[in-house]
């Protein structure tokens, strides 16, 4: 059924319908509405769930592994700075390889404190071993976090769905909200095949010695490269459901023969297909390249996406200081054993929720005409703002 509602109201009603049996929650800015409407749809009776108000992120954390590794599925979500205190615990989980689900609605991480939306917060845990895997719409968001659940137990591996703060959870959206009977049928009953039972005792989390540590990890790295075709298999039977995919590992839009690519995470694939549709009569059209899964990192159907491309524009929504564009420095790494791969252009856009308009589009592709223009630049820097000595 098509309904008008904000993001993080969508967000709530997509996990209703996944019936988990644990929800931790902990606000903040952007992610709180999302909870806030998961407490109102258990309060009204619409959703039973043991739903845990705790005093942290980290707590929130805490939660779910344990209810995840007795059986149960479960859910939580946070943002920015909430991520960052979760984050030890975010490698527990992964760890031990629980399969559960978070939404980070994305925000900028201070000092200097900023609420509004870029990814520095995903990025700084992009290690921790989670399938990461980034929406550029409130629908996509719906629709990967049903997903995202199925992925979670199949490969057994703790799955984040990221949505743009503000951008995305504060918006609203017209929705084509699943019927339950049609997820019902998409989802399975939650199954984990090494829960914690009383009657077959077991350890998780225990000491690892440098003996088995390099092994572990080995086991981990292999689960994150199966879970690739997965991501794919999961998108195409809910395809079959629901009619419609939202993008498996990565899609191509626009002008697929163009030489001149775009690449990015999130909302700002839309606005950049919204300028291409503007602005495609002065400068040409491009590829527009979104990337929806960034771990485990699709580096081989990327290769095969850029094919025949010249130049390639990467924008960052985050950045590693001294260093550049954090998605770009991957990008860059992967292509360097493609043979004629394609020179790339990493631009940092949006940090901090600096509005980020289709002219945009019109911009990049004129920047990378000059012979001259920078390998990484946080484009929409004035540095007239700034004094002379951090130009």
């Amino acid at each position: 059924m098509r309904e008008a509602l904000e993001g993080s109201q969508a967000i709530a009603r997509a996990i209703s319908l996944c019936k988990p049996d644990v929800v931790a929650a902990y606000p903040i800015t952007p992610q709180t509405h999302i909870v806030e409407n998961l407490s109102k749809l258990v309060a009204d009776g619409n959703l039973h769930t043991e739903f845990v108000s705790v005093e942290s992120e980290f707590s929130a954390a805490s939660v779910v592994l344990g209810a995840a590794a007795a059986g149960a599925r479960a859910y939580t979500a946070s943002a920015s700075q909430g991520i960052l205190l979760m984050s030890e615990v975010m490698y527990n989980i992964s760890g031990m390889r629980i399969p559960l689900v978070m939404t980070i609605a994305n925000r900028a991480v201070g000092a200097p404190l900023n609420i509004w939306n870029d990814q520095s917060d995903t990025m700084a845990v992009r290690d921790a071993g989670w399938i990461q895997l980034h929406c550029i719409s409130n629908q996509e968001a719906v629709d990967t976090t049903i997903q995202a659940f199925r992925l979670a137990q199949e490969t057994e591996l703790p799955v984040a769905v990221n949505m743009d703060g503000f951008v995305l959870t504060h918006t609203m959206e017209v929705i084509d909200v699943p019927a339950q009977a049609e997820v019902d049928k998409y989802l399975p009953p939650f199954e984990f095949s090494r829960k914690l039972d009383p009657a077959n005792p077991v350890s998780m989390g225990t000491l690892v010695d440098p003996n088995w540590f390099s092994e572990v990890r080995h086991s981990h790295h292999a689960a994150m490269v199966k879970a690739l075709p997965k991501i794919e298999e999961i998108d195409k039977a809910f395809a079959k459901v629901f009619g419609r995919a939202s993008g498996g590992l990565l899609t191509v839009e626009g002008d697929k023969k163009a030489k001149v690519a775009i690449l990015a995470m999130g909302s700002v694939v839309g606005t950049m297909m919204a300028g291409q549709d503007e602005f495609k009569d002065e400068v040409g059209s491009a590829r527009i390249v979104k990337l929806r899964a960034f771990r485990p990192f699709p580096a081989k159907a990327l290769r095969d996406a850029l094919k025949g491309v010249e130049k390639l524009v990467v924008i960052d929504r985050a950045i590693s200081p001294g260093l550049g564009g954090v998605l770009g420095t991957e990008v860059s790494a992967v292509l360097s054993t493609m043979d004629n791969g394609p020179k790339v252009y990493n631009y940092a856009l949006g940090l901090g929720g600096r509005d980020i308009q289709a002219s945009m589009y019109k911009d990049l592709l004129k920047a990378i005409e000059n012979p001259k223009a920078p390998r990484f630049a946080i484009f929409d820097a004035d540095l007239k703002k700034l004094p002379p000595e951090d130009r």
